[in-house]
């Protein structure tokens, strides 16, 4: 009998937006671009996440965004979107429109910009999961203020607010520790150059940034590690591992886009305040990605 996959579990895709010239967004090439995700075997995306530059979009961007999203996925693709927000009353509110736009999860960080104590947490959580869709918190300690603690993930997991964690610590200590205080509480992946230790300690599924330029091969290799299929798996991780690492950098969504551009889809510029990339860093980028296309990486 085959086990019913859950919304938030598989290769979730954290999908970049594009932006025409004058850096409105382009919702026909970002419809576009989920359903080629679809077409290449990701399980979803999860729009207005930190790739999605979620912070420098309106309200009614952001509704659209998940618009978009939700039109251009077929049936069984998750759309589970980004909710973050400064309070938890904007995260509600974001989370309320990704269920009535007919989302499947929410993804949802603390509160931005705060140092946020635990009490502050478990309010801002509970008031997304007051909306009623499962919410799987995304804890990135580096660019917040907040750390979801394997401690604090426990106790927002007894209290019903959380289904599953998007761990971007870097940490991989961290899972073990997070599976002996809430072995109910699903992990997944975060950072894409961390992929097969966080898989071999029991993820679920991969919030993912590089499968928007390499789907074939990030699914691949996904598929490998969780299975614990190392001969397969780490040779892969080895030969990817010089673009993935620039998931966890400060320009992660330059170079994503760089990578989708050089494979021949929609990449393009950000909106301010990030920066085109500089131009020792953009080689960089360049060089690795190259190498990985001479080498008929998909």
């Amino acid at each position: 009998m085959t086990e019913t996959r859950m919304p938030w579990h598989g290769v979730i895709v954290a999908t970049s937006l594009p932006f025409h010239d004058d850096l409105t967004v382009d919702f026909g090439a970002y419809g576009e671009s989920v359903a080629w995700l679809a077409e290449q075997g990701m399980h979803g995306v999860a729009p207005n996440g930190s790739l999605g530059e979620y912070q420098t979009l309106t309200y009614e961007e952001r509704d659209r965004v998940v618009e978009t999203a939700v039109a251009s996925a077929p049936d069984g693709f998750t759309v589970m979107p980004g909710v973050g927000a400064y309070g938890g009353g904007e995260a509600r509110r974001h989370a309320e429109f990704a269920k009535d736009a007919g989302c499947q999860a929410v993804m949802c960080l603390p509160p931005n910009a705060y140092r946020a104590d635990d009490r502050a947490v478990l309010e801002h959580f509970e008031l997304v999961a007051s909306v009623g869709l499962p919410v799987t918190a995304y804890n990135n300690p580096i660019d917040t203020k907040v750390d979801l603690r394997p401690d604090l993930l426990a106790k927002l997991h007894a209290e019903g607010f959380i289904v599953g964690v998007k761990e971007f610590s870097g940490d991989v200590r961290r899972c073990y520790e997070i599976a002996e205080l809430a072995p109910g509480l699903d992990l997944m992946i975060g950072t894409d150059d961390t992929v097969l230790e966080v898989a071999v300690a029991g993820a679920k599924g991969w919030v993912a940034g590089y499968p928007q330029v390499f789907p074939r091969a990030c699914l691949a290799l996904y598929e490998a590690a969780v299975a614990g299929d190392l001969e397969t798996a780490l040779p892969l991780y080895r030969q990817l591992h010089p673009v993935l690492r620039w998931d966890s950098k400060t320009e992660f969504i330059q170079a994503i886009k760089l990578g989708q551009e050089m494979t021949g889809r929609r990449g393009g510029v950000c909106r301010p305040p990030r920066q085109p990339l500089g131009p020792e860093t953009e080689a960089a980028v360049r060089s690795a990605t190259q190498v990985l296309i001479d080498a008929g990486v998909n």
